[in-house]
């Protein structure tokens, strides 16, 4: 490149002849136009299109991309007007660090880790030993002889979704950004919560507090061997470069929030809390301090199989008067999930609120629904309406406000997920969605939910506000109706009753619905399962407790019971056809209107459950089982639209006539009977109420024969 002193450069050409400067017109004798550029008093040219960015070197400019976010109000309770005191970043992060740093501590030391914020990736962040506290966001505590003592933990405190995506596809092998950029990931060798493993602490208060024996989920721990695991948790966690702790809260309603900390080793785990719990807000961050509760996730590293009471290398263990919870051996994060609906179970009843594993939505008009039902009976299809308010789907607290949502987030089945079947469900997998287990086209990222590869259990965790018609706050008013939902596949219940009290307290207690199992040879029958309160593998209490707070509280606000069966009618699985959906909703839509209260009732016999002679929009013939049949198959060989169209008239009139055989109804119905009393037997022996009263009224309720 040459000058010709004016300014003006010409290049050399490839074969080393010079190539033809400007002209004086501002014209290259090329004809191209000629590039501007000054002479700088140093002898530097550069381009003046725009100014040059302020930063020396590559580091500087990066530094140049990402602003500070912290917050800047003053702390909660500290002096207002002139004498208000403001804590500065610096001292509000070493005061979290400090807090951060106890629930870390171990058993052989009196303090904890040695932690500093940010990534160690980013070597600027970790402060060496001889540098001044002041220019790091670090918290050293008294040294004790151990290697641990030597080294920082990095803990990456209540990181956004955007870095949590970094961390989990950068360090988490099976991380990856799918098609409508939600994160796919895995949760190992564990694609489901491990009830078998799950134990709590026996000790003084909770020997007499909690459901033990027979039928209950609590599997006793003593406390020695708790603190056993914990210490192994909390070393396995220490000898890490990095940790992820979230600082979050549960439940809406305001006067009743816990504070939770979830520690954890993946970014997998921290986005799915982050969506799950409800997120604090900056302000609400600062006044954090100490939680209520501590989960110590380090499910990457198994426990020991020679400690006493363990069985296996997963052990889940929970510390109700230490408020601590211990993961080992699983990666599955629904255990922290449930784990923590476990604490709620405890927690509420002692300050009498409700604890719920229910759907719950609300009307226009202000009217509370909740839904009961375990999986498959459409507990999550029927609480989300577009013509409703979506409280929550999963679970709640019911309080002498009204009813507040525990989570903030959903937890939702992908099995077969449709944009047709589950639009609000399809939409909410978008960026900061956590999709788990799932399979997808290695190319484009779409994901195949009918793939089972990897597991049926395919989840998406989501924050609530991800669905349009989410109610924020998640609160409303005291329930108007509460309807248990069950899939009965004898085909012997019917499509709706309604409930007394009693009778709602002892069909809660039972938490029924059926499942279909199929056989080598192809025959399928229907297996009755009966969760307690809807969801045994969580309660704490026993079943009695919950049912009787459920019962007072429908009494005092004046709430209905309704049981809604969504299975089959007409006959068993195989024989008869499973209610279809739009009938079950337009059953919800009168339940909800309050039309279905007006409406004439009958009793039937053996469950002597009260049902309506008419439904709007429903064939008055399914009402009553007894009654049903469902319609033969025509089989036609050839293409006819008209013949079809006639078909499908008929059918849809009806389809509903009545059991072939009524011998056979009788024999079903006495059989589910039969299956209810028996699982019952395992509540008989409690007594609540005065001189045992209600316990005499609640099995009166059930089936007589």
């Amino acid at each position: 490149m040459a000058s010709n002193g004016n300014g003006e450069f010409s290049f050399a050409s490839g074969n080393g002849t010079v190539a033809p400067a400007a002209n004086g017109n501002g014209t290259a004798r090329n004809g191209l136009a000629k590039i501007q550029t000054q002479k700088k008093d140093n002898g530097v040219c550069h381009d003046d299109s725009t100014p040059p960015v302020k930063a020396q070197t590559i580091d500087e400019l990066h530094s140049l991309q990402k602003k500070k976010s912290a917050p800047t109000t003053p702390i909660k309770g500290t002096q207002g007007g002139a004498f208000a005191v403001t804590l500065s970043e610096e001292e509000r992060h070493k005061q979290q660090l400090q807090s951060i740093s106890a629930s870390l501590a171990s058993l052989t030391r009196e303090t904890g880790p040695k932690v500093v914020r940010g990534d160690p990736a980013k070597q600027s962040d970790t402060p060496k030993v001889s540098s001044h506290v002041s220019h790091h966001h670090h918290f050293t505590p008294t040294i004790s002889v151990s290697d641990s003592a030597l080294k920082f933990t990095h803990v990456l405190y209540n990181l956004s979704p955007a870095e949590l995506y970094e961390q989990a596809i950068k360090y988490e092998k099976g991380s990856f950004v799918t098609s409508t950029g939600a994160l796919a990931t895995l949760s190992g060798a564990k694609t489901g919560r491990s009830p078998r493993d799950k134990r709590v602490v026996k000790d003084d208060t909770t020997q007499d507090d909690l459901w033990w024996g027979r039928g209950s989920p609590n599997i006793e721990m003593d406390e020695h061997t708790f603190m056993v695991n914990r210490e192994r948790a909390v070393d396995y966690l220490n000898s890490l470069d990095k940790v992820f702790v979230n600082d979050q809260f549960l439940n809406w309603d305001p006067e009743n929030r816990i504070k939770v900390r979830v520690v954890s080793a993946r970014a997998y785990h921290s986005l799915f809390m982050h969506n799950m719990c409800i997120r604090p807000t900056p302000e609400e961050l600062e006044n954090f301090g100490t939680p209520d509760f501590t989960i110590y996730n380090a499910g990457q590293f198994p426990c020991n199989r020679y400690t006493h009471y363990m069985t296996s290398s997963t052990s889940i263990d929970l510390n109700l008067a230490r408020s601590e919870m211990v993961i080992l051996g699983t990666m599955y994060a629904g255990e922290m999930k449930k784990g923590l609906f476990s604490v709620m179970h405890y927690l509420m009843p002692k300050r009498q609120i409700l604890s719920l594993h229910s759907g719950c939505n609300m009307g226009k008009d202000g009217d509370v629904a909740l839904f009961f039902g375990l999986s498959g009976t459409g507990k999550t299809t029927l609480s989300t309406d577009h013509n409703r308010y979506l409280i929550g789907d999963d679970e709640h607290c019911w309080t002498e406000n009204g009813v507040s949502n525990i989570e903030g987030g959903c937890y939702a089945k992908c099995i077969d997920l449709s944009r047709e079947k589950e639009p609000d469900i399809w939409n909410a997998i978008k960026f900061g969605a956590v999709l788990e287990n799932i399979v997808f086209d290695e190319h484009t990222r779409e994901v195949d939910y009918s793939d089972k590869s990897v597991t049926e259990n395919t989840r998406a965790a989501y924050p609530i506000e991800y669905i349009p018609n989410a109610k924020i706050p998640c609160v409303g008013p005291h329930p108007k109706n509460v309807i248990l939902l069950a899939c009965d596949a004898f085909g012997v219940l019917p499509p709706v009753s309604k409930l007394n009290l009693a009778q709602t307290m002892y069909h809660f207690i039972s938490g029924y619905t059926a499942l279909v199992a199929g056989t080598e040879d192809g025959i399928k029958e229907p297996t009755a399962t009966f969760s307690a309160c809807f969801g045994a593998a969580f309660i704490m209490l026993h079943p009695t407790k919950y049912a009787a707070m459920l019962a007072e509280k429908m009494q005092k606000h004046g709430a209905t019971g309704w049981l809604v069966n969504t299975g089959w009618s007409g006959g068993s699985y195989g024989s008869g056809k499973r209610i279809k959906l739009p009938y079950t909703r337009k059953i919800i839509d009168a339940i909800h209107s309050g039309s279905l209260l007006n409406a004439k009732y009958k009793k039937t016999e053996v469950f002597g459950l009260e049902i309506p002679t008419e439904v709007e929009g429903v064939p008055s013939e399914i009402l009553d089982p007894v009654n049903t049949v469902s319609w033969f198959s025509l089989y036609i060989p050839f293409p006819c639209s008209v013949l079809t169209f006639i078909i499908n008239v008929i059918s849809e009139s009806y389809m509903w006539l009545q059991w072939s055989d009524k011998n056979a109804y009788n024999e079903t119905l006495m059989k589910l009977a039969g299956l209810f009393k028996r699982n019952f037997e395992t509540f008989t022996n409690y007594k609540i109420g005065k001189d045992n009263k209600l316990t005499e009224e609640i099995l009166a309720a059930g089936p007589n024969f």
